[in-house]
């Protein structure tokens, strides 16, 4: 198990439950150097409600938690990193941290025909993990993806991504330039709002806000079936939010009434000192943040040459079409937190099939044909 975030611990628990053994049967790992997944990156003032849902792990109702009676005022990180730590500890899943996974590949020097994971630790020390199934949740949050524009490059002041923002009070007195059309530019506008000299904030795509939570419903299971069909074709995966549009909360709101959450067209350059807007007017920065959304973090698996010329990868139920040994958990229709939770146990029982499968082999092979 490549990733300890919501996909990697849903899909630990139910092959637990089946009967693997953690640290022997089950092997979990995780780069991180905590509990948490993603979320412990995640910036100080982001609270539990101010962004997308975060659901229940399965198991976490038999030890009394749920995120819905979490405590609020506390950073999301820290609850959601304390919530996972319990979870893991509570179920015994024993995760390696921090291991970094350098590699999957087919077979090693000895011919066999497992695949291997290639890992390194804190320390450097490389190591390798020879096993019959590789189940991938690494997420998205190792990469950031921020489109080029021209003049990127010679822009004087500082750019940074969603994974780098930390606290408004870094941007104080300065004239901040927001990129992306999703919660987190939301959120890093509301919080700018009186901290920043100024804001401006530019979309690739008209914002579509969304009021009606039945549409709001309707919207988010055609995009999940936009995600699924582009995993299945091999395509690169589209945009959940331009599927499904914004939520319109209180907070959100407020700001639209103050005028704050107003999206121009993406600009069309930058320079030294700023960007130049799609009219023409050149606006004044001191920082660009571009909240652009992330990719997949596949790049360990580049050895088992996966992407097709679409840009993406053959994935059908959680599963590799061009390995069947492996499994991507969260990847594409799962990536929302409740996405992977379904996803778990469909994975793991696939998991199971193959395992129990390669048993069946090695017998056959043990005692000869009948």
């Amino acid at each position: 198990m490549i990733g300890a975030g919501q996909a990697g611990l849903s899909v630990a628990w139910h092959l637990q439950r089946a009967g693997l053994v953690a640290g022997r049967d089950l092997v979990v790992l995780d780069r991180a150097p905590g509990t948490g997944g993603a979320w412990q990156f995640r910036w100080d003032a982001l609270r539990l409600g101010l962004a997308h849902r975060v659901h229940d792990l399965p198991g976490m109702h038999e030890m009394g938690l749920r995120f819905d009676d979490a405590d609020r005022q506390r950073p999301a990180r820290e609850v959601v990193s304390e919530y996972y730590r319990r979870f893991e500890e509570h179920h015994d899943l024993r995760v390696r941290r921090p291991v970094g996974v350098t590699a999957v590949r087919h077979g090693d020097d000895r011919g066999s025909d497992a695949l291997v994971v290639e890992t390194r630790d804190e320390h450097g020390v490389a190591g390798a993990i020879r096993t019959e199934v590789v189940v991938n949740a690494s997420g998205t949050w190792g990469t950031p993806f921020v489109p080029w524009v021209p003049g990127r490059d010679v822009f004087g002041g500082r750019q940074l991504d969603t994974t780098g923002y930390r606290d408004a009070a870094e941007f104080a007195g300065q004239d901040v330039v927001v990129v992306g059309g999703g919660t987190s530019a939301i959120g890093f506008l509301l919080e700018l709002d009186g901290v920043a000299r100024s804001t401006r904030w530019f979309t690739r795509r008209p914002v579509v806000w969304s009021e009606e939570p039945g549409l709001a419903v309707g919207a988010a299971v055609a995009a999940v079936e936009d995600q699924d069909r582009a995993a299945r074709a091999g395509r690169a995966l589209p945009s959940i939010v331009s599927g499904t549009g914004l939520p319109v909360s209180p907070r959100i709101r407020r700001g639209i009434a103050r005028g704050l959450l107003e999206a121009e067209p993406m600009f069309t350059r930058l320079d030294a000192h700023g960007v130049l807007t799609a009219d023409g007017e050149h606006v004044h920065a001191d920082a660009v943040l571009w909240a652009t959304g992330f990719r997949a973090d596949l790049r360990h698996l580049a050895p088992l040459h996966l992407r097709t010329e679409s840009g993406g990868v053959v994935v059908e139920d959680g599963r590799s079409s061009a390995e069947p040994r492996l499994f991507l958990a969260g990847y594409g229709p799962q990536a929302s937190t409740i996405g992977a939770n379904r996803a778990g146990r469909r994975i793991a029982r696939q998991v199971l099939a193959v395992l129990a499968d390669d048993e069946a082999a090695d017998r056959a092979e043990d005692h000869g044909p009948a």
